[in-house]
């Protein structure tokens, strides 16, 4: 990829593990585990897994919300993994969030013109207060919210208004990166399309780039330009949108997919079911961490951990048995095929 807007090598973090109050150490969670990708300009990647699988955490590392354990995070090249408070303030005016509850991430007791302007008025970009109410209109038009509801406080929103508000605050300072953290899970079917079109119309408009976190595999595949799959703080599968719908690579990414079948994908149209529970992000399994679910596991995928690696054009999998025509799960009691 030439020029990304945004690159992350070897990120990790590591939660707990530190000596306690009473001397006794807390368990380590390796929440994200070595991920590596770039985002281009103008892309929207896709960022889906099961719940607790280090989607959130991930997002907001990249923003630099929390640090990181280890790894490089380079924003428009340069790497902002080691920038102090004060030099990250000034980055932060290029590296926005959407965050996924409307109703608790915005403040009860501030009008939506305040809300708005608050980016305006911390980055200096409108100084005066009429100037400030004025973008305010202006970004209220843009997210389809009258510009006569700025004086109102959040309450007389609806959720899918909401949004709309935390939208406006993001893209007030016309940032290059924005991490949409499941902008449309606490939504209503009716209004996600709306809120999805919405995002699509404003990157064709403004060109910013989306880390797109979701689960719902369908808005997935209506908005992302490319889909990375994650397990246990790991990325087992990145690539095309398409090419991972139709041709998924990954054992898990293959179950992912077939949880949500499709007429026109050309994946597996029975559900497959997957054996076990997922294990705790504080005991991961050695070696490929999906080998305790997965019914192709062999000798090899519990003691080496496989890299991720391109299989197919611009299509990468961490799977010791991913090729162009990778083997698949079966549906629940069918034999595995060989």
């Amino acid at each position: 990829m030439s020029d990304p807007i945004l690159t992350a090598e070897g990120l990790g973090k590591t939660f707990g593990g530190d000596t306690g109050l009473f001397g006794k150490s807390g368990e380590a969670v390796r929440a994200v585990d070595d991920v590596g990708f770039s985002v281009a300009r103008a892309e929207t990647l896709a960022l889906v897994g099961e719940s607790g699988c280090g989607k959130s955490t991930l997002g907001r590392l990249l923003l630099r919300l929390i640090d990181p354990t280890d790894g490089v995070i380079r924003f428009d090249g340069k790497e902002i993994t080691k920038l102090s408070p004060s030099q990250m303030r000034d980055m932060r005016r290029h590296l926005q969030i959407i965050f996924q509850d409307p109703f608790g991430s915005l403040s009860p007791r501030r009008s939506i013109a305040d809300i708005i302007a608050e980016p305006l008025e911390v980055f200096g970009l409108e100084r005066s207060r009429r100037k400030r109410r004025d973008r305010v209109a202006e970004l209220l038009d843009r997210v389809g919210l009258p510009s006569a509801y700025m004086d109102r406080l959040p309450r007389s929103f609806s959720g899918g208004q909401r949004q709309r508000v935390g939208i406006a605050r993001a893209i007030a300072t016309s940032p290059a990166f924005i991490v949409a953290d499941e902008p449309v899970s606490a939504l209503d079917v009716s209004i996600q399309a709306q809120i999805v079109n919405l995002l699509q119309d404003l990157q064709r408009d403004e060109g910013f780039s989306y880390l797109f976190i979701a689960h719902d595999l369908a808005v997935v595949r209506h908005i992302a330009d490319r889909v990375a799959v994650m397990y246990l703080g790991r990325l087992v599968e990145i690539g095309p949108k398409d090419a991972v719908y139709n041709l998924p690579q990954h054992p898990y990414t293959q179950a992912l997919i077939s949880a949500a079948p499709e007429p026109e994908l050309d994946g597996p149209n029975t559900r497959i079911v997957l054996e076990g529970d997922v294990p705790s992000p504080s005991n991961v399994p050695k070696g490929c961490a999906f080998n305790t679910r997965c019914p192709l596991a062999q000798e090899v995928c519990r003691r080496e951990r496989p890299l991720l690696r391109e299989v197919a054009p611009g299509q990468m999998a961490a799977c010791h048995f991913a090729e162009p025509n990778p083997v698949k799960l079966q549906p629940r009691g069918d034999p595995p095929a060989t």
